[in-house]
């Protein structure tokens, strides 16, 4: 898994764009930080992209297509599959109905947006910081 490629985060609310944009900033040094607003937006640049993601964040509740119908896109997708991204997803609501439906659908993480900024600086740099030591499929490619 490339530890440099972009983190991607597939949210709907541009407040909360604004929001984890200047959190990453203090969490991270060198890595690029992509944003989409629409999950089909997000799976035509899985689809097209030579990068190799180091990790995608999404949000549960978005119009159009939601992120539970994003991520089984993914895994039903042999290709996007392959590419064995780390996929969480953050919310504002975290219902027992939708974190049993994502972990079935094998994402590695179910975060809760936390009330405060500092508490969202500290999640996303822990959740970093995991997978900047975890092994990974992709670290052998």
């Amino acid at each position: 898994m490339p530890k440099n490629g972009p983190i991607i985060v597939v949210d709907d609310d541009p407040e909360d764009h604004l929001i984890i944009q200047d959190a990453f900033r203090e969490v991270l040094t060198d890595q690029r930080l992509v944003l989409f607003d629409r999950a089909t937006d997000f799976l035509e640049f899985l689809r097209t992209t030579i990068e190799q993601p180091f990790i995608i964040f999404c949000d549960i509740n978005m119009p159009g297509m939601n992120g539970i119908e994003m991520r089984n896109e993914i895994v039903t997708d042999a290709y996007l599959r392959e590419k064995s991204i780390p996929f969480v997803f953050y919310s504002t609501a975290a219902n027992p109905q939708q974190i049993r439906m994502a972990y079935e659908l094998t994402v590695q993480g179910f975060f809760q947006k936390p009330a405060s900024y500092s508490e969202l600086v500290e999640m996303l740099r822990l959740i970093i910081n995991y997978w900047k030591i975890c092994r990974h499929p992709n670290d052998y490619k």
